[in-house]
C-alpha cells in the first residue's frame, strides 16, 4: 500500500510539474497578451503599397519576458520575427521586464509589493541565479536575443552601433528580410543600485533603458509609485553615465518631476516609448501635454501605444486618432510607434497587421511624408543621433 501511495504521489508531482512548468506559462501569456477577435482589416492597394515602402520601427515590446521561440510564428502573443516580417517592421525595441508589483495599477504601487516576475521566471525555468537578482534576469533575456541572432543572422541583427542600424537598413533595401533588434530595460532597477551593472548590461547589448517602471526605485520616482519624487543622486549618476555611453534614455513610467529633471540635465534627444496623449485620452498614464512638448523639444520622440488604457480606443482607427492628436500637439517629426506589445496588454491588431494602421493614418488625413516619419523615420533619426559609432 505504501508503495502504491508513493507512486501515486510521484505521478501527482510529475503532472503538477508538467502543468506548472510546461503549460501554465503559455496559458498566462495568452490571457495577458490577447488580440481581439476581428475580421481582416480592409487595406487598399494604395495603403499596402505605401506600407511596403516604409521603414517601420517600434519603440517598445516586452516579448522577451515570455518563453516563446521568437524565430517561430506563434498562436499567442503579439510579436515574433515571422510576424514582424509580415508587418514590414525594420527595427524593434525588445525591452526586458525584471520586476512587476502584485496588484499593479497606474495610480499607486509599493516597491515592497510581491514581485510577479519571480514566479513567472521560476515557472519558465529561467536560470536559478536570475530568480532573485534583477540584473541576472535582464542578462538572461538579452542572452536569448543573442541566441536568436546566432541561430538566424539572416533574420535578426542586434543593434549596438549606428553601423549596425545602417547595415540592417541597407540589407532591407536590397531585399533581405532582416529585422534590427535593440535591447532595452523597462526600469533602472535592473542595476540593483550598482552603477557597475550599467557596464554589464551595456556589454550584453543594452542600448536603451527606462529609468523607472511601476514603482519607485534607486534612481527616483515612478509615475505610479508612492511619492512621484524626482531623481536621486544615484539616478543622476546613471543618467550621466547613459549619456556618456550613448544609450537611449526612456522617460516612460517616470514621474513628471523625474522627467523634467532629466530634460534639464541632458542635451540629447529623449524618448517616451509607449504612451498616449492626455488631452486626447485623459488618464494618469499619459503625461500632461506641456511635458510632452518639452520632451519633443529635446529632439526626441513620443511613442504611441496600441492599448485602450492610453488611447481610449485600441482599434487601428483609434490608435491612428491618437497619433493624429500627437502630431497636432508636438509635430509630425516627434511622433513614433510604441506598441507595448506582449506587455500584458490587450490589443486589436498584432505586429503582422500593421498595414491596417497605415491605412488608418491615411484615413486620418496624414500625408505620406508624415506617415513615413511616424511609422519609423523619426525613430531611426533619433537612434542615429544617439547610438555609438
Amino acid at each position: 500500500m505504501v508503495k502504491w501511495i508513493g507512486r501515486g504521489l510521484g505521478i501527482v508531482l510529475v503532472v503538477g510539474a508538467v502543468v506548472f512548468f510546461g503549460i501554465l506559462p503559455g496559458i498566462v501569456e495568452k490571457g495577458q497578451n490577447s488580440v481581439a477577435d476581428h475580421a481582416p482589416y480592409p487595406v487598399t492597394a494604395e495603403a499596402q503599397a505605401l506600407h511596403d515602402s516604409l521603414t517601420i520601427g517600434d519603440l517598445h515590446a516586452d516579448s522577451l519576458l515570455w518563453n516563446r521561440d521568437l524565430l517561430k510564428r506563434a498562436d499567442r502573443g503579439h510579436v515574433d520575427f515571422p510576424r514582424l516580417r509580415e508587418g514590414n517592421v525594420a527595427v524593434q525595441v525588445f525591452t526586458t521586464v525584471t520586476k512587476s508589483p502584485a496588484g499593479q495599477n497606474y495610480d499607486h504601487n509599493s516597491a515592497d509589493a510581491r514581485d510577479n516576475i519571480t514566479l513567472l521566471g521560476i515557472a519558465q525555468l529561467w536560470p536559478v541565479k536570475s530568480w532573485f537578482n534583477l540584473t541576472e534576469r535582464g542578462l538572461y533575456m538579452a542572452k536569448r536575443m543573442q541566441r536568436y541572432e546566432e541561430k538566424a543572422p539572416e533574420q535578426v541583427r542586434i543593434l549596438r552601433t549606428k553601423s549596425d542600424l545602417d547595415d540592417v537598413l541597407a540589407a532591407r533595401a536590397n531585399g533581405h528580410a532582416l529585422t534590427g533588434a535593440l535591447i532595452g530595460s523597462e526600469g533602472g532597477h535592473i542595476l540593483e543600485g550598482d552603477l557597475a551593472n550599467l557596464d554589464r548590461i551595456y556589454d550584453a547589448g543594452f542600448r536603451l533603458m527606462g529609468l523607472t517602471h511601476f514603482f519607485d526605485n534607486a534612481l527616483g520616482g515612478s509615475l505610479h509609485g508612492e511619492e512621484e519624487h524626482g531623481l536621486t543622486d544615484f539616478g543622476r549618476d546613471v543618467v550621466r553615465a547613459m549619456v556618456n555611453k550613448h544609450m537611449v534614455i526612456d522617460l516612460a513610467h517616470a514621474s513628471p518631476q523625474m522627467a523634467r529633471e532629466v530634460i534639464e540635465m541632458t542635451d540629447q534627444p529623449l524618448i517616451l516609448s509607449h504612451t498616449g496623449i492626455h488631452s486626447h485620452c485623459e488618464v494618469k498614464r499619459n503625461f500632461p501635454d506641456e511635458l510632452m512638448q518639452q520632451i519633443a523639444a529635446t529632439g526626441g520622440v513620443i511613442g504611441i501605444g496600441y492599448w485602450a488604457d492610453v488611447t481610449c480606443d485600441a482599434s487601428p482607427d483609434g490608435v491612428a486618432r491618437t497619433i493624429k492628436a500627437a502630431v497636432d500637439l508636438v509635430g509630425a517629426d516627434h511622433v513614433a510607434l510604441g506598441s507595448d506589445y506582449d506587455g500584458s496588454v490587450a490589443v486589436e491588431f498584432d505586429s503582422s497587421e500593421l498595414a491596417a494602421l497605415t491605412q488608418a493614418l491615411m484615413d486620418q488625413g496624414l500625408s505620406e511624408t508624415e506617415i513615413a516619419s511616424v511609422m519609423g523615420g523619426n525613430m531611426v533619426r533619433v537612434l542615429r543621433q544617439i547610438l555609438p559609432d
